[in-house]
């Protein structure tokens, strides 16, 4: 089909916004799909109440307290999921008396906040602030910490997880796989009885061995634990266009998309809108976790936090961002989106998290 063209419109998309109004998008496939944009007098989140299930939530995930915060044996503590991706929080601080190996998916943990060591097969990995832990499926593990304040975000991954194709960007856009850290060997040849606890459907079985189960003393192959930083990444920027924020995606299954905020300039044409522009993300929830700074499209919220916007529910930038980045050079968040075509359900643990007021925080003047 062909772009048609009616009433009082930019011809370019978020460049040269006609004055008093606001832009929208509505596209389809997660801005990959058919796309047009519509000309609003008024915000389209501008919203002063609403009935029914479906709303922007916030979730206030330092409150959170998993039973890995209390004892060396607890679990992390799940709170949103679907068929295809659950997201939980750890906040250990004593080492795991345990192995982990997940039968069911992959897994990405980000590092919100504490230091310490990833046990693994392929070997050890050192971890801190800001890293990603990629674990693949059916990997044996336990986590170290090493600091009292541990916070992590789980990614729990149903679908296989890759890198997203760049295409004409190359595979070295926004992070090389050549920042990627792969552990060393570190056998162990020690006995006892050591435990490993594997999960397939949700399930776990206990496997006792007299002997310690990382004793692998080489590896080869494309398959293994990744750790890479933040700071390793370098975000695809255009000084006369905004970016949709899909070039931020980080990991990539066929259903699922990890996107990684991090600081980067403004757009510095004049003419070209530099916050998020409005959609109704009409095919895909989206899971904002908020680990620095301060976002650039949303006042007042804190690291530690997660929002969560649903298919149908526009999405976009507060009013008062439109006035912050004109007088900013650059944003200074890291945030990470984890986005996903089938609805979140959220867990009793999550509402018992939830700050009811976000749901109508963009009427706010």
């Amino acid at each position: 089909m062909f772009p048609q063209m009616k009433g009082r419109i930019s011809r370019q998309a978020h460049v040269r916004i006609p004055e008093g109004t606001y832009e929208e998008e509505h596209a389809r496939r997660g801005f990959f799909g058919r796309a047009s944009h519509l000309y609003h007098l008024h915000p389209p989140t501008a919203w002063v109440r609403v009935e029914g299930p479906l709303r922007p939530r916030l979730f206030l995930g330092e409150a959170a307290e998993p039973s890995d915060l209390a004892v060396p044996g607890g679990t992390p503590e799940k709170l949103l999921w679907n068929s295809e991706v659950a997201l939980s929080i750890s906040r250990r601080s004593e080492a795991m008396p345990f192995f982990i190996r997940n039968a069911d998916g992959d897994e990405v943990h980000f590092i919100h906040r504490g230091r310490g060591r990833l046990q693994t097969d392929y070997g050890p990995l050192a971890y801190g602030p800001g890293d990603y832990l990629w674990i693949p499926k059916g990997t044996t593990y336990r986590v170290l910490p090493e600091t009292q304040d541990g916070f992590t975000l789980i990614i729990e991954s149903f679908l296989e997880l890759g890198l997203p194709d760049r295409g004409l960007l190359g595979q070295h856009a926004f992070v090389d796989p050549g920042v990627f850290e792969t552990p060393e060997p570190e056998p162990h040849d020690e006995a006892g009885e050591w435990e490993v606890r594997v999960k397939r459907g949700d399930e776990w079985t206990r496997l006792v061995y007299p002997f310690h189960p990382l004793d692998v003393v080489g590896w080869k192959g494309d398959l293994t634990v990744v750790r890479f930083n933040v700071r390793d990444l370098r975000p695809v920027v255009s000084p006369r266009y905004h970016l949709p924020p899909t070039v931020h995606t980080t990991f990539a299954a066929e259903r699922l998309a990890i996107c990684t905020f991090v600081p980067r300039p403004f757009e510095t044409d004049p003419e070209a809108q530099r916050v998020p522009f409005y959609h109704r993300n009409i095919d895909y929830d989206e899971v904002l976790f908020y680990h620095a700074g301060e976002f650039f499209s949303r006042h007042g919220i804190g690291p530690g936090a997660l929002t969560l916007h649903p298919q149908g529910i526009h999405h976009g930038p507060h009013p008062r961002a439109f006035e912050a980045a004109r007088a900013k050079a650059g944003t200074d968040e890291v945030a990470v989106l984890v986005e996903t075509p089938v609805p979140y359900q959220v867990t009793p643990a999550a509402e018992k998290l939830e700050d009811p007021a976000y749901a109508t925080n963009w009427a706010l003047p």
